[in-house]
């Protein structure tokens, strides 16, 4: 009888290019659109303060995601450098804490498609995005860095606008720039946490890492770069809006951009905006599906969750069955709650993921230079966790402590989960 050959693996595809891309398609998303109002009400003056925490944060959390992807470069993220580092609980939990955050940030995303483009059918426009790209996801990770490419293009056009048009409005004013902390320095690290939500896409390279060619130059390189130019876009943006609303009217709006070109005196690029609002999260969307599948996936194989879903298609070479299984959970949450609490909810899961991959990457070197960058975002992530409003703190705290009795349940069942892949 002849013997099954080796288990299909996935294919190298990414190039430095596609893999910044890819970053920022997961950055320069929805949460541009939508997160400047939330941090803006938290923070008042200090807006562009903790849009500088959240950045420094993210700083530290990309430097200490490219060193663990250049030593493990396999799917899965933190969910691997905490495995091989701290052990197979952290591992398990810094997965568990992304599955679960983002997959509501999916179904976020999936909504804010809906609500853009026909409002009265939200729910069903949020399924029929979901249903689009996990059959794009399901073609192969070349044809959707491809669609990212152009949804990035797109959204990067809408932004330019919207920066030219504001800032170059009679009704701009940079004296409502003046920074500060009307709202206190816990209204500051609030918004630093809303903020990191937004940038916290750069993570997707980094999941990604057993898809991309030469991963040991290639991450090191796609990781800063798609930060910085996200970094770029958000602080251009914020600062055109602010030109011409102000903090407290930026933090009382419903769609920031559209009201802030509505009050420059260009309402007809109101429609523009929404277009662009709704791509973007057509492209978080997509990129978030990726994410979450490779780091089920990850956790497949280690029987952490089903080993079904470690299949990889012998044709297309994608984790198949984790994106059907993502996309169909992502689909049902999509059509039947109200996801519009998930933004801090999710940043409670992304920043203890992030936690965890930073208490990774201190244990790469024992030189106090070395750890001092893995130490200051450690320490930024749980302060921002802790700092979000406390419904979400909560709500993350308890889905956490779901997780920790379900591993500890399991292992006492099966005895100790595998540790290698």
């Amino acid at each position: 009888m002849t013997k099954p050959g080796p288990a299909p693996e996935l294919r190298r595809a990414l190039g430095v290019g596609d893999a910044v891309v890819l970053g920022l398609g997961s950055m320069i998303g929805a949460g541009v659109f939508a997160a400047l109002a939330p941090a803006a009400h938290a923070a008042g003056s200090g807006l562009l303060i903790g849009l500088a925490i959240a950045a420094l944060v993210a700083y530290c959390n990309a430097m200490s995601s490219a060193r663990l992807a250049v030593r493990y470069p396999a799917s899965g993220g933190a969910y691997v450098y905490g495995r091989e580092r701290l052990g197979a609980f952290w591992g398990y939990l810094a997965g568990w804490s992304f599955v679960v955050g983002k997959t509501a940030s999916c179904a976020a995303m999936a909504l804010t498609v809906g609500a853009y483009v026909w409002p009265g059918q939200t729910h069903a426009v949020a399924v029929a995005a979901v249903v689009a790209l996990t059959a794009v996801n399901y073609g192969g990770i070349q044809r959707s860095a491809w669609l990212t490419r152009a949804i990035v293009t797109v959204v990067l056009a809408v932004l330019a606008s919207v920066v030219v048009v504001c800032l170059g409005s009679g009704a701009s004013d940079a004296g409502r720039l003046e920074v500060g902390a009307s709202e206190g320095f816990g209204g500051v690290l609030q918004a630093a946490g809303l903020l990191f939500f937004a940038f916290a896409g750069y993570a997707r390279i980094a999941t990604l890492g057993e898809e991309v060619r030469d991963p040991e130059r290639t991450i090191p390189r796609a990781i800063p770069w798609a930060l910085g130019v996200t970094l770029a876009v958000y602080a251009g943006v914020a600062v055109a809006v602010l030109c011409v609303a102000g903090p407290m009217a930026l933090g009382r709006a419903s769609a920031p951009l559209a009201d802030a070109v509505r009050a420059a005196g260009a309402p007809g690029l109101v429609p523009v905006v929404r277009a662009g609002a709704a791509v973007a999260a057509l492209g978080s969307l997509l990129a978030l599906v990726l994410g979450v599948s490779r780091t089920t996936l990850a956790m497949a194989r280690d029987r952490h969750l089903p080993g079904a879903l470690s299949a990889v298609h012998p044709r297309f070479l994608v984790p198949h069955r984790a994106e059907i299984a993502v996309g169909a959970v992502v689909a049902i949450l999509a059509a039947t709650v109200d996801v519009r609490g998930a933004i801090g909810f999710s940043s409670f899961g992304v920043l203890a993921y992030y936690a965890v991959a930073n208490a990774s990457a201190w244990t790469l070197d024992s030189e106090p230079s070395k750890r001092a960058l893995p130490a200051l975002g450690l320490l930024g992530c749980l302060v921002l966790a802790f700092a979000l409003p406390t419904a979400s703190v909560v709500a993350g705290a308890g889905v956490l402590a779901v997780g920790v009795v379900t591993y500890g349940v399991r292992r006492r069942s099966t005895g100790t989960p595998r540790t290698k892949p």
